[in-house]
């Protein structure tokens, strides 16, 4: 895990990837039903779905109620896209990625539920979220990490949970600790191909 600046202002967590633009399709299947979403290089996991939100989405059982929901650091948008398939629920898919946030825009156009694609800041400060999904950036270093979480977890309602899916060889435990260390109920809620899903919520 790196710990220092990011020096490459093409990585995924750049707000305006230098790389060149090159989409491909990616197709996964959730549930029995077939998403098929345009991702490309400059966002996270632009050839793929990455091991870690496939962990995830298998894993965690989607909202089976209304509600308002955060897809942090939602990249090309395969979270948000699985969310929104409930026509009664409200996503906020963020990024600090411009072309990931266009992706998902693109990519969540025709969901059934409804989907603001959005800059951190651009989300409004009085929006809770009934439930926060998230493969969060470890790369970007625990401090930039810690910052995140710190900002997001809290605006979770009162009886609100949040999914986080971490590589165990990239500090999921540690991760774990951090959490629980700031009075957050932490349990570990799967573990499936290296990955560790915590799920966060108030103690």
């Amino acid at each position: 895990m790196s710990e220092g600046p990011v020096e490459q202002p093409e990585h995924y967590f750049s707000e305006r990837p230098a790389v060149g633009d090159r989409e491909r399709v990616v197709e996964f299947e959730l549930d029995g039903v077939g998403y098929e979403l345009t991702a490309s290089t400059g966002v996270f996991s632009g050839t793929r779905l990455d091991p870690g939100t496939s962990v995830l989405l298998r894993k965690v059982v989607p909202p089976d109620a209304a509600g308002v929901f955060l897809d942090l650091g939602c990249g090309y948008g395969p979270i948000s896209a699985v969310l929104a398939r409930r026509p009664d629920a409200e996503v906020w898919a963020v990024d600090v990625n411009r072309r990931a946030l266009e992706l998902t825009r693109r990519n969540t156009d025709r969901s059934p539920g409804t989907v603001h694609v959005a800059t951190p800041r651009e989300v409004p400060e009085a929006v809770r979220f009934d439930e926060i999904w998230s493969n969060p950036p470890i790369k970007v270093g625990k401090a930039a990490l810690h910052e995140l979480l710190a900002t997001w977890l809290p605006r979770l309602t009162d009886d609100g949970v949040a999914w986080l899916v971490v590589s165990k060889h990239l500090g999921a435990d540690s991760l774990s600790r951090w959490l629980a260390d700031r009075d957050w109920s932490v349990e570990k809620h799967a573990s499936a191909k290296g990955f560790r899903i915590l799920r966060v919520s108030r103690t």
